[in-house]
């Protein structure tokens, strides 16, 4: 389920996590417990109830670790899970499938763990037509397989990096400096940039948002707006520029989202998503034949 260049991401994380958890002895305890070619065969399980995500990671860590192991995924990435549930199985030599253990099982239970906290925001604002975006703010490296875990928990991307889209922020403004600082960063932005990629300036209070709308932009970034506020810049957003989507964004966490979803805005960006999601327990348990 990874695009091209989220696996080319995860190979790459992949590599330095296994240099990391080899070094140069690889794994000593199988190496000296674990005859070679003895054969086995393990599940990855779910402790915890959530929505899985990062199984093709999980598979390519046993892959790269031992191209002879089969991995075969029971329950795909975006599915919801209970404890108990059985999300893959994955045989061959058991040596192999220990050495592989703790890396497949990072990258699984960091993933599920963004899917499963993104699956709580979405659910939250269940039957009102307003999305949940994610950010930037994201683990270094990570930022294509945190954000595939988004999509996967039901979420939206916002722009992948700084080239994926114009979005003028406070700093940009002060920068620009005056009185007309919304207008002239509006104009400049489009004239380097055209309709190329979509333009969203960030507004902190009503005098700013009547500017930004009288500039045309394609999205309105409402930064730290209370419910009341947001509904007034709905309001006004509705009278002149009805074709410009409004974003909320800042502190937004799960007790708030809902009277901010049905203030009317379009969309709401939660940097929670990525940066504060717990990790889902997730374990690998060996099978006997039995199992």
């Amino acid at each position: 389920m990874f695009t091209a260049a989220e696996a080319t991401a995860c190979r790459r994380l992949l590599d330095l996590a296994l240099e990391e958890d080899l070094g140069v002895n690889g794994d000593l305890t199988s190496q000296a417990v674990i005859p070679p070619e003895l054969p086995g065969r393990a599940a990855l399980v779910a402790r915890a109830a959530g929505v899985v995500a990062g199984l093709p990671a999980a598979e390519m860590t046993f892959s790269v670790i031992d191209p002879q192991l089969s991995f075969l995924t029971r329950i795909p990435d975006g599915s919801a899970i209970a404890p108990g549930a059985v999300l893959a199985v994955v045989s061959g030599r058991m040596r192999s499938i220990l050495t592989g253990e703790r890396t497949a099982l990072n990258f699984l239970q960091r993933l599920s763990g963004v899917a499963t906290a993104t699956a709580h925001y979405v659910q939250t604002v269940a039957g009102l037509p307003c999305q949940v975006l994610d950010t930037r703010k994201t683990t270094p490296g990570w930022r294509l397989l945190e954000k595939y875990a988004v999509r996967r928990g039901g979420g939206h991307n916002h722009r992948m990096g700084l080239g994926g889209g114009v979005l003028i922020k406070d700093n940009h403004l002060a920068a620009v400096g005056g009185a007309g600082a919304v207008a002239e960063a509006v104009r400049r932005a489009r004239e380097k940039c055209g309709s190329r990629f979509p333009l969203e300036i960030e507004v902190d209070d009503l005098t700013q948002l009547d500017a930004a709308l009288a500039a045309r932009p394609d999205i309105v970034l409402l930064d730290n707006m209370g419910p009341d506020l947001m509904r007034e810049a709905v309001r006004r957003r509705n009278a002149v520029a009805p074709g410009v989507l409004l974003e909320a964004s800042g502190g937004v966490t799960l007790a708030t989202l809902r009277a901010i979803a049905e203030s009317g805005v379009d969309r709401v960006s939660v940097g929670a998503l990525t940066h504060s999601a717990p990790a889902l327990d997730i374990a690998l348990d060996y099978q006997t034949d039995a199992s």
